[in-house]
């Protein structure tokens, strides 16, 4: 589910941040350590899903540097090892003489989730907030549709140039890019609330059939938690009824 693997960003020449050390996997630690030439001074995560945070702790042991981020949320599949020196709040700085990054807190994919600014090249770090080559799955309890849509409007009152993605190449015209993904979001919701009143009744497997009709139905596993997320959203809205594992129409 990551493509082509987790992208990890080193900033700095003088000073060394690194983004995202990934996985738990020696090479990718070692394959990080021989680009650096200068010291290692933070290690941030945008969230701690097991692809992104997990290296943090090799690497900090390696280099000593200062780990910032946000602590792992107990619902999920967390890396529950990733235990930041510093917790980085919602606009949070981190300055040298050679960049300003901004933390920008970005809900949805996961609850602890950030983005990250590099001011001066207008360039926005996304981690799972925005991948290229795919659209990002929201698994609950801990990931929330309407917090990520609330999530990738709040990126649109930023100056910004481009997206480098924890996944995949890095994009140009972010603004487009955070269009497309909420209309398609919002297109799948509609789709989601035509499906549940067509049915009746129904629970996900057979709602991920008629809603996903257009998706691999190997992947079908995992659109379902997506699915549900759009139906806890809908429930929110009074949109849906919940009975169960079963769904029904609401509202009027």
């Amino acid at each position: 589910m990551t493509g082509p693997g987790t992208n990890t960003y080193l900033l700095g020449r003088e000073q060394v941040a690194v983004i995202d050390p990934g996985p738990l996997d020696a090479g990718h630690t070692d394959a990080i350590l021989r680009q650096v030439e200068a010291p290692v001074r933070w290690i941030l995560a945008t969230h701690t899903h097991p692809d992104h945070s997990p290296g943090v702790k090799a690497l900090a042991a390696a280099t000593g540097a200062e780990v910032l981020g946000r602590p792992a949320p107990t619902r999920g599949p967390q890396d529950q090892t990733f235990k930041p020196d510093r917790v980085l709040e919602h606009d949070a700085l981190i300055e040298c003489p050679e960049f300003s990054l901004r933390a920008v807190h970005t809900p949805g994919h996961a609850s602890n989730h950030l983005c990250y600014v590099l001011e001066d090249e207008r360039m926005i770090f996304t981690g799972d907030h925005i991948m290229n080559g795919s659209t990002v799955v929201i698994a609950p309890p801990d990931g929330d549709m309407t917090a990520y849509i609330q999530s990738l409007k709040l990126l649109k009152e930023y100056d910004l140039q481009s997206i480098a993605p924890g996944h995949g190449d890095t994009m140009d015209s972010p603004q487009e890019v955070v269009d497309w993904i909420v209309e398609h979001r919002y297109q799948r919701e509609e789709k989601v609330l035509r499906s549940v009143r067509k049915l009746g009744d129904a629970d996900l497997q057979e709602l991920v059939a008629v809603v996903y009709d257009d998706v691999n139905r190997l992947l079908h596993g995992v659109a379902k938690l997506s699915l549900e997320a759009h139906l806890i959203k809908l429930l929110e809205d009074g949109q849906v009824i919940r009975s169960g594992q079963h769904w029904r129409p609401g509202g009027d």
